[in-house]
C-alpha cells in the first residue's frame, strides 16, 4: 500500500503483464512502481524505427552486460534474467512507442511477445514484471 492508501497491485506477479497506456500515465505508474518497491525504468523510443535501435535503447537503459547479444533471443534471455539489476520486481515504461509501431510494426509486435514471455517467466518465480507501452489516445481503438 502506498502512502496515499491507494494500492494498484503492482507488487502482485499474477496481475503483471504488458499493458497499453498513454504518455500521461507513465509518470504516475513509475511513482507507484517505486512505492511498491519495484525497479522502474523509462525507455524512450522516440525516433526509434529499427530493430537495432530498439535493442540498443533497451540494453542501454537496463544496463545489459557487455556480453549480451543484440538480437531477439538475447533480449528475451536478458529480460528473463536481470540478475545485474537485482530487485523485488520490475516496471518498464516505454515512452513514444507509437513511432516504433508506425515504422516497424513487426519489430513492435515481436517486442510485445518478448515482454509478455518475460512477464510470465518472472511470474513463475513470484516476481512482478510489468511493461507499460505508451501510445496516443487515438491508437487505442485500433489495438487488438
Amino acid at each position: 500500500m502506498s502512502e496515499s492508501g491507494f494500492d494498484p497491485g503492482l507488487a502482485d506477479p499474477a496481475r503483471a503483464g504488458v499493458f497499453f497506456v498513454t504518455e500521461d500515465d507513465l509518470g504516475p505508474l513509475s511513482a507507484v512502481g517505486r512505492d511498491a518497491g519495484l525497479l522502474a525504468r523509462r525507455i524512450d523510443l522516440s525516433g526509434c524505427d529499427t530493430k537495432s535501435a530498439l535493442l540498443l535503447r533497451i540494453a542501454t537503459v537496463l544496463d545489459f552486460p557487455q556480453t549480451s547479444g543484440r538480437n531477439w533471443d538475447a533480449l528475451s534471455d536478458s529480460l528473463r534474467d536481470l540478475s545485474w539489476l537485482e530487485a523485488p520486481g520490475y516496471v518498464l515504461l516505454f515512452e513514444q512507442a507509437h513511432e516504433l509501431r508506425d515504422r516497424a510494426e513487426a519489430d513492435f509486435d515481436t517486442l510485445l511477445d518478448i515482454l509478455d514471455e518475460a512477464s510470465q517467466s518472472w511470474a513463475s518465480d513470484d516476481v512482478p514484471f510489468w511493461a507499460f507501452i505508451a501510445l496516443p489516445d487515438e491508437d487505442f481503438p485500433d489495438l487488438q
